[in-house]
């Protein structure tokens, strides 16, 4: 599944917990508006496979509802159910 339009908090800052506790995440978009297609798909991709182990063993669903952003200067995927707190 392809987004259309931008995620609504594209170029904003969330709370995201992605298992270590709440941290400030700068959402870029939707991964596949970015990227072109899905995650599952991105080979070689270090935010991709990264994504793709900790979904395995947080049991996030199996679908294209991330975004890509970053936490610091590092990028990573994050699945929409992980956002806890919205934009600012």
């Amino acid at each position: 599944m392809m987004h259309d339009a931008a995620h609504p908090n594209a170029g904003r800052t969330v709370t995201v917990d992605m298992g270590d506790g709440p941290v400030p995440y700068d959402i870029e978009d939707w991964w596949d508006r970015i990227s072109g297609g899905s995650w599952m798909f991105a080979e070689g991709n270090p935010a991709a496979l990264k994504y793709a182990v900790r979904s395995a063993f947080a049991n996030l669903p199996t679908d294209d509802e991330v975004v890509y952003g970053k936490v610091g200067h590092l990028g990573h995927i994050v699945h929409v159910s992980e956002i806890k707190e919205e934009g600012k």
